[in-house]
């Protein structure tokens, strides 16, 4: 899988979802205190761990696939 192509799909999907960075992160598992800063990082990345990956689909919703 190349990161290049998914990050883009990524945040083309969080712009159209209108979730707030801050609810993302608590759906994703980051801590309230934490959850903001850890998405806008997650965002601003170009090459996310499967771990994070993963996180950001159960979260959403949509299949790894879907993102590619």
């Amino acid at each position: 899988m190349d990161a290049r192509n998914v990050m883009p799909n990524i945040r083309a999907l969080v712009a159209e979802s209108g979730l707030t960075q801050q609810v993302l992160g608590e759906k994703m598992g980051y801590p309230a205190k934490s959850a903001r800063q850890s998405v806008s990082q997650f965002l601003k990345g170009a090459n996310p761990t499967i771990e994070v990956l993963m996180r950001f689909c159960k979260a959403t919703g949509v299949s790894v696939e879907s993102l590619l």
